[in-house]
């Protein structure tokens, strides 16, 4: 799913294409990604665009007349910048702006339909949508160290809740907490003040590396390729490949739809963590430690 850093990116892309331009026409390929009825779809062709906001994950496009379009990409939406009435692409095509000058093209890859469009009338219609969590990259220490230890979370947890943090997901909570020597199941309320203040300043850092990063490389491109796997992350998406830091193999523990990455030697002191399901199962055979994994397998 797109987190901050990939949304400010699209912000960035976006701004100097759409910003001050008036929507010609939508093109509406999924009626599935449409979730509200009024205003409708058709009252934001002939609008121009003001300004580009962001409310956690999601990319609110601000019209005249206090009109706005609130779209939530979840996990495999994509936007394009194509020319002229482009198609929309036939089997992940959604939706399609035509602008004078470009269409913006709206995919989802997979068979599972979860983005969502919203057409909202009103600032106080639009903040509904706003699931409430802080900018860590606003807020002050204080504010970041009340929202943390609001209620007695794993910092996985925790830092993916959108009604505490805004903006930050399963590939980034991993990147921070590495940055931070933080193992991902501790609890928010264990933490020590030397810890919190670390695991503030590596939320910070972290997002703000990448949010850079990512916008040095795409420069006045439209971003092809927004992932959650990027090349130079620490730990996400990098299991059983040697640590940046420290060249221990990299674990992860999948539960749900999620996953946790982590190295054990920098983040929990060598332990290997299980998830509930599979401690269950194995109980007193699941290995401990990394050393104990390496020799049950080569026995």
């Amino acid at each position: 799913m797109p987190e901050l850093p990939d949304i400010l990116l699209y912000l960035h892309a976006l701004a100097p294409r759409v910003v001050d331009h008036r929507i010609e026409r939508i093109r509406l390929a999924s009626p599935f990604l449409l979730r509200s009825i009024d205003p409708p779809l058709s009252a934001v062709e002939g609008k121009t665009v003001v300004a580009l906001n962001r409310l956690g994950k999601r990319i609110v496009f601000e019209l005249e007349g206090e009109l706005f379009l609130v779209l939530h990409l979840m996990i495999a939406g994509r936007l394009r910048w194509k020319e002229r009435e482009a198609k929309i692409p036939g089997k992940v095509g959604l939706l399609a702006f035509d602008f004078s000058h470009g269409t913006l093209v709206l995919t989802e890859a997979g068979t599972k339909r979860q983005a969502s469009l919203h057409v909202v009338a009103g600032l106080e219609a639009l903040q509904q949508h706003d699931p409430g969590g802080i900018n860590v990259l606003e807020a002050g220490f204080l504010a970041f160290a009340t929202a943390l230890r609001q209620d007695n979370h794993t910092l996985k947890r925790a830092l993916t809740d959108p009604h505490l943090f805004s903006g930050i997901g399963n590939a980034y909570s991993d990147e921070i907490l590495h940055a931070a020597r933080l193992s991902p199941f501790k609890q928010t309320a264990s933490l020590t003040d030397e810890e919190l203040r670390r695991l503030y300043e590596a939320t910070n850092n972290t997002l703000t590396r990448w949010i850079t990063l990512l916008q040095e490389e795409a420069g006045e491109e439209f971003p092809e390729k927004v992932t959650a796997f990027r090349e130079g992350m620490a730990v996400h998406g990098r299991y059983g490949l040697p640590c940046p830091d420290c060249g221990g193999p990299v674990q992860r523990i999948v539960y749900a739809a999620n996953e946790a990455n982590y190295c054990p030697h920098c983040q929990t002191g060598g332990r290997l963590l299980a998830d509930r399901a599979l401690s269950r199962l194995l109980r007193e055979d699941w290995p401990r430690t990394l050393e104990e994994l390496e020799r049950r397998r080569r026995g």
